[in-house]
């Protein structure tokens, strides 16, 4: 897709969001994405040589090697949401080598998935593309309902089978997340002492933060501190939903705030809301990943390149998208992954 697909598939949203400036945390006091990230932001960490090797094999692999921007394409929605509610649009991601191929024609850096999905796989496809384990996942058999990530599998296991990395979700904020904090803090120590890199989903959550008919779950300052806290205990790249307005901790009177800091550090424009998560990110330096989200039918391209954009222009690093290429024929979810994938390889798509 050029850049004048892109300009037209935005449509009257194009000036907005490509002409936009971050006047409040200027691009220039944020760690720009660039071939040389891994060495300039890891090589004086505490990493060892191994997970910063690790790192760059992520990296340097598919359509957005040596950019500094990532394409990994998640599918873990059948322990997220049930399997047949995630498949029924595509039956053939039952079998989990199309999992995996879909990633590969795609041309992604990485594919994160199940311990099953992985261990089935690895021999045939771990050394063909990173391999990124995620360690818990929510389930949907205990009655009633409830959302807690529990550990599904074990960071050795991930080293065993030839990954490079792992993955957790904390669900900052729940009644289980000191749990959760405590299990994947001491998962991500284990895998660098074994050499893998560390993503983490970041993910607020609780009913609380739902009033007067909006999810304050994807505030700005919400999700940003989940980032904070993510990087805090080594996340090496951190992911994060979209965040849909700022002042969430001010709405609902809770937590830390200064009506001064919104001010001062962003505006109520999406593409300065994606900074204000990358500030929390160590100024960049750990690379923040967009949600897709989910699949809206005819609008996933629309909504996918707009994703994109924002997360770009914001400083972000790329999208970890699942559904919106997953829930559809092989051939449709590669070109919109390849989209959005063009809009990283755009250098006329700039940071704001």
């Amino acid at each position: 897709m050029t850049y004048q697909n892109i300009v037209s598939l935005l449509g009257d949203d194009a000036d907005d969001l490509l002409s936009h400036r971050c006047k409040k945390i200027p691009n220039d006091q944020i760690h720009q994405p660039s071939a040389k990230h891994v060495d300039q932001v890891f090589s004086g960490s505490d990493r060892s040589p191994t997970v910063i090797k690790n790192l760059k094999k992520l990296y340097n692999h598919g359509r957005l090697a040596k950019t500094g921007y990532l394409s990994i394409l998640p599918i873990d929605q059948a322990i997220e949401h049930t399997a047949a509610y995630s498949f029924y649009h595509n039956p053939i991601y039952f079998d989990p080598e199309n999992i995996i191929k879909l990633a590969l024609e795609a041309g992604c850096s990485g594919v994160a998935s199940t311990l099953g999905v992985l261990g089935l796989t690895c021999k045939k496809y771990a050394e063909k593309i990173p391999y990124i384990v995620k360690l818990n996942h929510n389930e949907l058999l205990t009655y009633p309902t409830k959302h807690d990530q529990r550990m599904f599998a074990q960071v050795q296991q991930a080293y065993n089978m030839g990954a490079v990395g792992v993955g957790a979700t904390i669900y900052y904020g729940s009644q289980e997340s000191n749990r959760q904090i405590e299990e994947v803090s001491w998962a991500f120590a284990k895998a660098h002492e074994l050499g893998l890199f560390t993503i983490l989903w970041c993910y607020p959550r609780n009913e609380a933060w739902k009033k007067d008919g909006k999810n304050y779950e994807s505030g700005g300052d919400v999700t940003a501190q989940a980032i904070h806290l993510g990087v805090t205990i080594e996340a090496d790249i951190v992911k994060q939903k979209m965040p849909t307005q700022h002042a969430a901790f001010s709405e609902l009177k809770f937590s830390k705030y200064n009506l001064e800091m919104y001010q001062k550090l962003a505006t109520s424009h999406p593409i300065d809301l994606v900074r204000y998560q990358v500030a929390h990110a160590y100024m960049g330096k750990i690379s923040l990943l967009n949600s897709g989200g989910e699949s809206v039918g005819d609008a996933d391209l629309f909504e996918a390149v707009k994703a994109a954009v924002i997360n770009k222009r914001g400083g972000g690093t790329g999208l970890i998208m699942g559904r919106k290429a997953f829930q559809k024929p092989m051939k449709d979810g590669i070109k919109i992954l390849n989209a959005v994938q063009d809009v990283y390889l755009s250098s006329e798509i700039t940071l704001a």
